[in-house]
């Protein structure tokens, strides 16, 4: 390949469209906007699922609407060995000579931020935006000789591989530390009869909401967090893709609880680790001095508090949870030798976690280093 060199895809992609006719494919799955499969949550109930397109190993799968993804195409490259069924409204291609484009490869040039901005321009429409089967054709990339991509390749899974291990000891460290809280304060506890000290109360008690605000144009996306960037069941957060241009949110200490006020039902919380803002759907609650950050988070942090929280929301398609409610929450007071105990054990595991989630943010970062590469 000659230095700078770009090719067409579209010489290098085929599209495919196999129908599950026979209805051997059980496996429903859809495709996120951060660039993976994941299991479609659809109501297929009375569908008739023959009309849905197979996909193989190897294959992509990409929704053409852009225009409810803010700035990023959900498009993937499916990785597991078996087959499976995605809704009609996806375009499944597969890479016609896997000796000439490496699918790997491929993908990797799909997760740059310059292909999302390429794909949101070329996107046309007027109800809604389509970025076409014949504008993705017309996408140009380096390709390079074989060897080169399965070493680009090879680098980033690498990479990818080392964040997957870290979010695998994280969820190690959480499990434990949340062993040791059910240990303490859920196990063989009798509420009529806590041990010397001990009493129940409320999450009033212990916390209150913050209220401080301030313009959020005056923070960075590294800094800003609302309910789009905070991951389902209890995975923390990520890094928001843009700003509100104006508006006002809540100012966030370290230490702070946020738990996202919509939908609940996805258990979004996150005890920060940095000074912030977040959006004004998302619950900030800071403990007073007489409690422990650590033991308020595992005590919300389960999937009670959630199952409480959306008892008493309002709203159908979009539950909201209520403020009023959700201080309501029972919770064991403990008294200050075992709150003190708990805490110390708690932060050992809190500084671990930490150093993982910093060693992985730092990958994350080589990550993006790898993809720019790939255009020199």
């Amino acid at each position: 390949m000659e230095k700078n060199s770009l090719y067409r895809l579209g010489d290098y992609i085929r599209e495919v469209d196999v129908r599950n006719r026979d209805l051997e494919v059980t496996k429903l799955l859809g495709v996120s906007i951060s660039k993976e499969f994941m299991p479609s949550i659809a109501n297929t109930i009375g569908t008739d699922m023959s009309s849905y397109k197979v996909i193989e190993p190897r294959q992509f799968a990409y929704g053409p609407v852009t225009s409810r993804n803010g700035d990023r195409v959900s498009i993937a490259l499916y990785k597991n060995d078996e087959k499976a069924i995605v809704s009609q409204a996806y375009t499944i291609f597969e890479v016609k000579n896997k000796q000439e484009l490496l699918p790997e490869y491929l993908m990797m040039w799909f997760r740059r931020p310059e292909f999302d901005r390429y794909a949101r321009f070329k996107s046309h429409g007027s109800a809604r935006e389509i970025f076409s089967w014949e504008e993705i054709c017309d996408v140009e990339l380096p390709i390079p000789s074989i060897e080169q991509q399965q070493k680009i390749v090879s680098e980033y899974e690498a990479v990818t591989r080392r964040i997957h291990l870290n979010e695998q000891i994280i969820a190690k460290l959480e499990e434990t530390a949340q062993a040791l809280y059910r240990k303490m304060f859920v196990d063989g506890i009798d509420k009529e009869n806590l041990p010397d000290g001990w009493r129940m109360g409320t999450l009033g008690e212990v916390a209150d909401y913050v209220s401080e605000k301030r313009n959020i144009s005056s923070f960075s996306e590294r800094t800003y967090i609302s309910t789009e960037n905070m991951l389902k069941n209890k995975k923390g957060i990520t890094f928001a893709l843009s700003l509100p241009s104006t508006g006002k949110g809540t100012v966030f200490r370290k230490e702070d609880i946020l738990v996202s006020n919509i939908r609940p039902y996805f258990k979004k919380i996150w005890k920060a680790t940095f000074e912030g803002c977040c959006s004004n759907d998302v619950l900030c609650l800071r403990v007073r001095k007489n409690f422990d950050s650590h033991l308020l988070y595992y005590a919300i942090e389960r999937d009670v508090f959630f199952d409480y929280v959306m008892a008493g929301s309002n709203g159908v398609k979009m539950p909201r949870g209520d403020k009023e409610w959700i201080m309501k929450y029972p919770l064991v007071i403990p008294n200050e030798q075992s709150l003190d105990y708990f805490s110390q054990k708690a932060h050992a595991i809190d500084i671990l976690k930490m150093c993982k989630r910093q060693e992985n943010n730092q990958l994350t970062e080589l990550q993006s280093l790898l993809l720019a590469k790939m255009v020199r």
